[in-house]
């Protein structure tokens, strides 16, 4: 069996706070390490920001989610063209491990580890407070890992809003109430 036969697609709940989702990337490592540390990298999956990679620090990230795929779908209601959220660096260790806050309340860790040509991506996100926010960053997630992987080179998604809209349907009859 390959190493990606064994990744589970969708996230999982590791505790009932925390959930955990894996994607199995082209490598190499430092060029997945750039599109998570670096703004204009990063913009292109997730969100703009110059990040200090030093411990303590703030940053700030802007998601455009419109501008990930093209067509982006149609944006859900509530959902603003820009959003905004200050995180703040945990911990550090170039090029295998960033930890930050995600806004104020929950923590992001992600791991990277060399599989031959690939990278294996191991991203938890702890100290979700209720299953309504599973229900946001789960599919969120998997979304912009799903971008993540195409803007390496993997296989195109589909328009943005209208995947994570799905996976937000799927995640709920995955994840128990």
């Amino acid at each position: 069996m390959t190493p990606a036969e064994t990744l589970e697609a969708y996230g999982r709940l590791t505790a009932p706070d925390t959930l955990q989702i894996e994607r199995l990337l082209p490598g190499p490592i430092e060029r997945v390490w750039s599109y998570l540390t670096e703004s204009e990298k990063r913009r292109k999956w997730l969100a703009s920001g110059d990040m200090p990679l030093t411990r303590g620090a703030e940053f700030q990230m802007t998601w455009h989610n419109d501008e990930l795929t093209k067509p982006s779908g149609t944006r859900p209601e509530g959902f603003g063209a820009e959003h905004s959220m200050t995180s703040r660096i945990l911990d550090v260790d170039p090029p295998h491990r960033l930890a930050f806050t995600f806004g104020t309340a929950s923590e992001v860790e992600i791991a990277l580890a060399p599989v031959g040509d690939k990278v294996r991506l191991t991203l938890t996100h702890r100290k979700i407070p209720d299953r309504g926010m599973v229900l946001m960053v789960g599919p969120g997630w998997h979304a912009h890992l799903d971008v993540l992987q195409a803007q390496l080179g993997g296989p195109r998604t589909a328009p943005f809003w209208d995947m994570w809209q799905k996976l937000k349907g799927e995640y709920a009859a995955r994840i128990p109430g």
